[in-house]
């Protein structure tokens, strides 16, 4: 089994009386993608942040690559790179002059930091257009640019936070398969996210975090057992129908075990959806609900977290 590059213990982080990250405790193995799943506000760039040295923690501590993030902050930054969610670019600069800069920032020079810029180019699919000037770039060439520059120094450990948020399907298409040929490569990755997709997707072991703490932790079998044998049966409704408006007329239909809302979608935990969709589709009627579509899901990340929190990940 391979050894942790990342442990942190008791991490937390306070603003003010408000708890950002509280009690945090995650080892991430070499060689894997670790994502760390939750809502927007959840706390996940907040403990980036602090696993970058970029803010310092309330309390607890973090070990990479054998340095402490509170006693050894240079040494942790030697080891990772970092993709964070906002971009990190000269609009006014080229792809190529980018790189540079950032290049240069990071102690590197000459014909290595040329060698290399060429390396990550390739690796983005960016060559042919290095020369043109950032501003001259859709959203998604944005961000895989940023990601060339988290990778310029070889690191360790890559940080990926929210890589895909705001970018067109084909874009972020790219970057989950680039991220899928990084660990291939041998890189160790910590992605964060609120798309339970990706984290299926991408992920060897899945860190379910909510208000600031991590209330699940494992593989996704691991932690699809913790809802046992339910289901979820997701009701698409018509237009001008909200989730929430009519969340609570499916709660007590025979074999509904949860009810949640998210958009315009109803989303009903159950022992079996072949059983509770009849009951379902009745309620709807008697209330002139429309419902437009119907998916039956077996349990996936998003069940855990409504098992974990009662209320849908995007809430």
């Amino acid at each position: 089994m391979s050894e942790p590059i990342l442990t942190t213990r008791n991490l937390t982080r306070k603003f003010g009386d408000f708890v950002a990250v509280n009690d945090v405790s995650f080892s991430v193995l070499r060689g894997e993608i670790f994502s760390l799943l939750g809502p927007n506000g959840a706390g996940k760039t907040t403990t980036i942040s602090m696993l970058s040295c970029l803010i310092a923690p309330t309390s607890g501590d973090a070990a990479i690559d054998g340095h402490s993030i509170n006693g050894n902050p240079n040494g942790v930054k030697n080891a990772i790179g970092v993709v964070p969610q906002e971009i990190a670019l000269y609009d006014t600069l080229t792809a190529r002059q980018n790189l540079n800069f950032w290049g240069h920032m990071s102690g590197m020079s000459g014909k290595a930091l040329k060698t290399r810029i060429e390396e990550v180019l390739e690796q983005v699919e960016l060559t042919d257009r290095a020369d043109d000037k950032v501003e001259a770039y859709s959203g998604g060439m944005k961000r895989r640019i940023n990601i060339a520059v988290g990778l310029l120094h070889k690191p360790k450990l890559l940080f990926m936070d929210e890589p895909t948020v705001g970018i067109d399907p084909q874009s972020r298409r790219r970057i989950l398969d680039m991220v899928s040929d990084l660990r291939d490569q041998g890189m160790t990755v910590l992605y964060t996210t609120h798309y339970m997709e990706e984290a299926e997707e991408l992920s060897d072991r899945v860190g379910i975090i909510d208000h600031g703490k991590l209330i699940a932790l494992g593989t996704q079998k691991e932690l699809t057992k913790l809802v046992g044998q339910q289901e979820s049966l997701r009701l698409h409704l018509g237009e001008g129908i909200t989730g929430e408006s009519v969340q609570e007329l499916f709660a007590n239909v025979d074999g509904v075990l949860q009810s949640n809302a998210l958009d315009g979608e109803v989303i009903l935990s159950v022992t079996e959806a072949a059983t509770a969709l009849p009951g379902a589709v009745t309620v709807a009627n008697a209330n002139n609900i429309r419902i437009r579509s119907v998916d039956i899901q077996e349990p996936n990340l998003e069940a855990v977290f409504l098992h974990l929190t009662g209320r849908a990940l995007r809430d």
